[in-house]
């Protein structure tokens, strides 16, 4: 019997493929499998390449019976020079039960879906009752998708936004207008923070560009835009040990999250402070948000368990409406 041909689907297959409702169940669903044993991702290791800036990032997970595969992250600073995008990825999924390479995958179009949907997930079960109020810092496309992905949680009256571009933070005002939200420009990130009931960070900083003096009480934080690599952070000392941490993967965040692990160096917090998982909360093994006035943050990394949920999605949907390209690599 002849191998199935490889799925291949590009950026624009996989957005007409994925819904993000059905994106932020499953990551949901996967990061309960990984809390109970249903689910498994390998250690990450990553690889600087000698003589360059680029950073590999090789994340494999399975999913039980249902969905398996790897995805290789590039992080390359130096491509800021030349006009290419500093993180690039592809995705391949294979039948768990028989090993076969199923699909190759366009990297960032499922991130895109993957990363917003956990922060759905997290702001699920962290946020405090009548959330009503977002706030972004930093205005690109990831901005757009986790405004998608909240409002799937939450019901959004005001939104309420910074970034340092003004084309950016114009187009993603206009983008939240046109779904009926209240927009408000903010002129700088502390002026976002202090409004919001929610506020997720979206910038590739390698400093803190939001501090901890500025988190009221019940404030919801994801962390979420900061580069893979332990000195690369978004929030400050302050605001890491003011917050209830809840991490997508306490193995992957203890090597490669600056948001923690500078304010472990510095000795303001310990281990335990962010030993909590999402799957654990969402399982029920640990509690979500605890009282009104707790300050919560979660710290998404981003796993290959989540590409991977969401990569079965689309292979599935596109293998039902035809799309993608067919290739027979034996």
């Amino acid at each position: 019997m002849s191998a199935r041909p490889i799925l291949a689907l590009s950026r624009e297959e996989i957005a007409k493929t994925l819904e993000m409702p059905a994106v932020i169940e499953a990551v949901e669903n996967a990061h309960a499998a990984l809390s109970t044993g249903g689910a498994v991702q390998a250690e990450r290791s990553t690889v600087e390449v000698p003589g360059c800036t680029t950073l590999l990032v090789p994340m494999t997970a399975a999913i039980g019976s249902r969905a398996a595969g790897i995805k290789l992250l590039t992080d390359t600073p130096a491509n800021l020079a030349r006009d290419l995008p500093v993180q690039q990825s592809t995705i391949l999924l294979v039948d768990p039960e028989t090993g076969t390479c199923e699909a190759i995958l366009d990297g960032p179009a499922l991130t895109l879906f993957r990363t917003a949907a956990a922060s759905a997930v997290a702001t699920k079960y962290l946020a405090r009752g009548g959330a009503r109020t977002v706030g972004f810092v930093g205005a690109g496309a990831q901005a757009r998708a986790h405004l998608d992905a909240l409002a799937c949680v939450l019901d959004i009256q005001r939104v309420v936004v910074w970034s340092r571009t003004k084309a950016r933070v114009e187009g993603f005002a206009a983008y939240a207008q046109d779904r009926g939200y209240d927009v408000v420009v903010a002129e700088g990130p502390e002026e976002v923070v202090r409004a919001v009931d929610v506020v997720c960070t979206l910038t590739p900083s390698r400093e803190p560009i939001v501090r901890g003096e500025w988190f009221a009480p019940g404030l919801h934080v994801n962390a979420v835009g900061a580069p893979p690599r332990p000195d690369h952070r978004e929030i400050d000392s302050d605001g890491i040990a003011r917050s209830r941490v809840v991490v997508d993967s306490y193995d992957v965040v203890r090597r490669e999250s600056g948001d923690v692990l500078v304010p472990l160096a510095e000795g303001r917090i310990s281990a335990e402070h962010f030993a909590t998982e999402l799957g654990d909360v969402v399982a029920g093994v640990r509690p979500g948000r605890r009282t009104d006035d707790e300050i919560t943050l979660f710290d998404s990394v981003g796993l290959g368990l989540q590409d991977m949920a969401a990569a079965r999605l689309a292979v599935d949907a596109a293998r039902r409406t035809g799309l993608g390209v067919e290739l027979r690599l034996n």
